[in-house]
């Protein structure tokens, strides 16, 4: 029996809620909640503009987000181990 679903890709995909992942909206709310107390009663500005940078960073278009480029391009340059080897040309 071929089912077909109307919600895209077949059930796979994340939720999403406007530009963001469900995951990435309870974060969102999590951390502008602690920024907001410590706005109003430290007057520390640094949470409130971590968050706002989070917040432009995993905006999704097309399944991809600014973020999700950062960590490939960590984990390639980074976090994983690069092997080159050269050889000489011995058909001269």
């Amino acid at each position: 029996m071929n089912e077909t679903y109307i919600y895209p890709h077949n059930l796979k995909s994340q939720a999403k809620l406007w530009f963001w992942n469900l995951r990435d909206i309870a974060i969102i709310g999590v951390a502008l909640l602690i920024s907001i107390l410590a706005l109003t009663q430290i007057k520390f500005f640094l949470p409130l503009a971590l968050t706002l940078v989070y917040m432009f960073l995993s905006i999704q278009l097309d399944d991809t987000s600014v973020l999700d480029f950062i960590k490939q391009g960590v984990k390639y340059f980074l976090l994983t181990q690069q092997y080159y080897e050269w050889k000489e040309d011995k058909s001269e």
